[in-house]
């Protein structure tokens, strides 16, 4: 997720209040993620299950501005037993897509993944020729997207084959058992589902965090900043009949980390729990600075990767969206009114959240991960 120079403006009031954990270990706290302790909503449709009722892990393509957050939606994937991340594609928004592969692969490499292969989508929006980070993404994310913490790069490459070519190649082989997460620009995963719509209705859930339906933007009142980067390819989404999950600022301002998970990441000594910790501690620094209010840093990306692994999350509102592409609301997502009426819906909302069961979750899962590298 990208965030759009708040740094300097004035902080909006705050209208709820974020669930934060400030103490937990994995000796207290097992997988607390359990769907009978949930609120799922009556609008959502329902979770997909794999196929044959099989209880192997789904399938999981992850498509990344790799950024501090897409860098924990990373770990936490690699840390949750119920997907198998098999690939992670590049988009644009918090860096470059080349910086952002450079970041997947050197965040694979050192959680001990190497494997997985790491794949270049559309590298600016729709409308332009071109793309460079905002000064307000640079300040939120550092100018090398990780917070200047110290990671090797990895000596791998990314594939030669394009993300748009191996999403659809993917989506055909796997159907339902395939869940896919984009948590920046919507240009690739747009392009694909212009593409091929059979292929892409066809998988288990695409989940993306973006937008803002019910609480104010962060690039200005209306707009959250990963819809900002391209609003075309994000109308374009919305209006391609693909069924999507919308895990927006409604939901991940509430799901918060605290400087009491660095501690401990930190007291692992080992180098991802360093990383981590170093990364988090400039997210949170940031965020101390531009959204003070939220009293730690948003989970954007992480949660997008939890609801789609556990639907029960969040509550949703089932909406036939638009993004607003002309006038001063340009980049807003808001339901389109000519569809208000119709039976079908092409959007789950998120509009609530179980926040401390997921932050809970989440510095479990993270902390057993960094023990172990």
């Amino acid at each position: 997720m990208t965030m759009a120079d708040p740094l300097g403006a004035k902080s909006a009031p705050r209208t709820d209040r974020a669930s934060t954990v400030d103490a937990m270990s994995e000796d207290t706290i097992t997988n607390p993620i359990t769907a009978d302790e949930a609120r799922p909503s009556s609008e959502a449709r329902p979770p997909e299950t794999p196929s044959a009722c099989s209880k192997a892990p789904r399938k999981l393509i992850l498509d990344l501005d790799t950024g501090i957050d897409d860098a924990l939606a990373i770990a936490y994937a690699l840390a949750s037993p119920e997907v198998d991340l098999i690939a992670v594609t590049g988009t644009y928004g918090n860096v470059t897509v080349e910086r952002g592969m450079r970041n997947s692969l050197a965040v694979l490499n050192l959680f001990g993944r190497p494997d997985i292969p790491v794949y270049a989508g559309l590298d600016h929006p729709a409308n332009a020729d071109s793309f460079g980070p905002s000064p307000g993404s640079r300040a939120i994310h550092g100018d090398d997207g990780l917070g200047g913490a110290d990671i090797p790069d990895s000596p791998r490459v990314p594939q030669s084959e394009s993300a748009g070519e191996f999403i659809i190649g993917a989506a055909r082989e796997y159907g339902r058992d395939l869940l896919i997460v984009p948590t920046g620009a919507l240009t690739t995963i747009a392009h694909v589902c212009a593409q091929d719509p059979e292929a892409m209705s066809g998988v288990g859930s695409i989940t993306f965090m973006g937008g803002a339906l019910t609480v104010p933007g962060n690039v200005n009142p209306c707009v959250e900043a990963n819809i900002s980067q391209d609003p075309e390819s994000a109308d374009m989404l919305f209006r391609s009949g693909v069924h999507t999950t919308m895990v927006g600022l409604d939901v991940t301002h509430r799901t918060v980390l605290t400087r009491s998970a660095t501690r401990t990441w930190r007291g692992l000594g080992t180098a991802s729990g360093r990383f981590l910790a170093d990364m988090v501690d400039y997210y949170i620094g940031a965020y101390e600075r531009s959204q003070p209010y939220l009293g730690g840093c948003g989970l954007h990306d992480p949660l997008a990767v939890a609801v789609a692994i556990d639907p029960t999350l969040v509550t949703t509102m089932g909406l036939n969206m638009q993004v607003d592409l002309d006038g001063p609301f340009r980049g807003r997502t808001i339901a389109d009114p000519a569809l208000l009426r119709n039976a079908e819906v092409a959007t789950d909302v998120a509009v609530g959240v179980d926040s401390t069961r997921f932050v809970t979750d989440f510095v479990t899962r993270l902390t057993m991960l960094a023990r172990r590298h």
